[in-house]
């Protein structure tokens, strides 16, 4: 779908639908709003009057009699309580829109921004919202797939067209990465197996001019890479540690490494998970999805700090040559680790993956999985966990996310917990128990990041859609593209 600025009053704009949002209790008494019901002879104050409106967040009202508007439908949407109102309101506003009107067979609809956000800001937010919502997982289907009509979404906008027309590339740019880490996400394991994803983050590295460096087996095993290769070794497929680099065309001291568990199917290994919903551990690589999308939408928003991303992927299975419970392997970093658990695989290639990121000169690193089922038991699916060893960093990162329109809880990470995941016979062990289960999977990861300041993004109970939301389609969500690059960029 095409997100265009357009100058001209709301009212001349030839459209299927002009959508409008309204806040809490609000009643058309001055501008553009009190232009709206006068044109459509008294429909919205009608419909606050009668109680079939009221501005309430997910509140919509379709309107088909739109009097003296060009626009052939009104659809009216509720923003909420004015005083809690965020960009990102109007993200998934614009999403629920788009939705709604895709349903309707709409193929043109104007938005018109009635907040006091700024203008690049509130573009930027609408045109995510609406291109994320149009995003469906009905790739194989052969029948019944979701029909998109919409071809255009119109921002309408009095003034500061050259900051709409820029928040509107913006939004676009992330909307799309995020969308291609959805569509990686969705893809079957048979499909997307460690070398597929290295092949999509080489067409990443070749459409946006990334450096990009994809170390196989061999180079792994000459860098003492243990602990991902153990976790690998049970596989028919081969792991492949993937590296993407952005460098700015201004030098910078600064390189922040993104890095992104890449485990395309996880059967748990010989401590193998249960079947039931055992289809749902494609999932598994989100992390290094979500990483080359960032990476994607970074290199075409230039900042002006090095990035690099990392990806160790392969995949978790059983087998002959499968490691064992009680296994010992060395990490790259020399220190030893007691496997306990196999479907505890991820802080274990995590943890040559952010050594490795260290070893290329990373001044700061945030890694990020679908580590533990326990984050999901604490915060749901509602917020992303974060942990780390730098507070001004883990700061951030949370920032980042607010004004990303992307939750996140920090986890505490006392020295305590280390005690957890104490070995009697290695350096440390890959599981600390049942308590803290996400405290403690951090923890091992911060045992190979040493000094360098370091957060760790556990996305398991945020990163898949169970079912449709207004603003959402079920399955996977991209979440913490827009983070990234927020962090990143600012």
């Amino acid at each position: 779908m095409e997100v265009k600025a357009d100058t001209r009053k709301f009212h001349e704009i030839e459209c299927d639908a002009l959508v409008v949002g309204l806040f809490e209790g609000e009643k058309p008494l001055e501008g553009d709003l009190a232009e709206i019901d006068k044109r459509t002879e008294g429909v919205i104050s009608s419909l606050i009057e009668t109680g079939e409106f009221s501005g309430k967040s997910g509140e919509s009202a379709y309107v088909h009699n739109t009097g003296g508007l060009k626009a052939r439908r009104l659809l009216l949407m509720g923003y909420g309580k004015k005083e809690e109102f965020s960009a990102d309101n109007v993200r998934r506003m614009a999403g629920a829109a788009a939705r709604t009107l895709r349903g309707k067979k709409s193929r043109t609809f104007a938005f018109l921004r009635r907040s006091d956000l700024n203008i690049g800001e509130s573009a930027q937010a609408a045109t995510e919202g609406a291109l994320l919502s149009l995003y469906d997982i009905d790739k194989y289907h052969t029948s019944d797939k979701t029909e998109n009509h919409l071809d255009q979404m119109i921002l309408i906008t009095g003034d500061g067209v050259d900051e709409l027309r820029a928040g509107i590339e913006t939004g676009r740019i992330i909307a799309e990465a995020t969308n291609f880490a959805r569509d990686v996400i969705n893809e079957p394991a048979n499909i997307m197996t460690p070398t597929e994803l290295a092949r999509r983050a080489e067409d990443t590295a070749h459409s946006y001019a990334l450096e990009l460096d994809v170390l196989d087996e061999a180079r792994m095993k000459e860098l003492g890479m243990g602990s991902l290769l153990g976790v690998a070794q049970g596989s028919a497929e081969p792991a492949k540690l993937i590296v993407l680099r952005y460098t700015p065309k201004t030098e910078s001291d600064e390189t922040i490494a993104i890095v992104g568990k890449g485990i395309t199917f996880d059967t748990g290994g010989i401590s193998i998970k249960p079947a039931d919903g055992m289809e749902k551990m494609k999932y598994d690589m989100a992390g290094g999805a979500t990483t080359i999308g960032a990476m994607r939408a970074i290199a075409q928003l230039k900042p002006a700090v090095n990035v690099i991303g990392i990806v160790p992927a392969t995949e978790n299975m059983p087998g002959g040559r499968s490691q064992r419970p009680g296994d010992v392997v060395r990490a790259m970093t020399g220190k030893t680790i007691e496997v306990i658990n196999t479907d505890a695989e991820g802080r274990l290639v995590l943890a040559d993956a952010v050594a490795y990121a260290r070893k290329l000169g990373a001044t700061k690193i945030v890694d990020l999985a679908t580590l533990t089922g326990a984050v999901s038991i604490a915060l749901g699916d509602v917020y992303v966990a974060v942990l780390g060893s730098d507070q001004t960093w883990i700061d951030e990162i949370i920032s980042a996310g607010k004004k990303a329109g992307e939750k996140i809880w920090q986890l505490p990470l006392d020295k305590e917990y280390r005690e957890q995941i104490k070995s009697e016979i290695a350096d440390i062990k890959n599981i600390g128990g049942r308590k803290a289960g996400t405290i403690t999977g951090a923890y091992f990861i911060r045992e190979f990041v040493e000094d360098t300041p370091w957060a760790h993004l556990d996305i398991a109970g945020t990163a898949w859609n169970d079912s449709n939301k207004p603003h959402l389609s079920a399955g996977p969500t991209g979440v913490c593209v827009r983070t990234l690059v927020k962090l990143v960029c600012g």
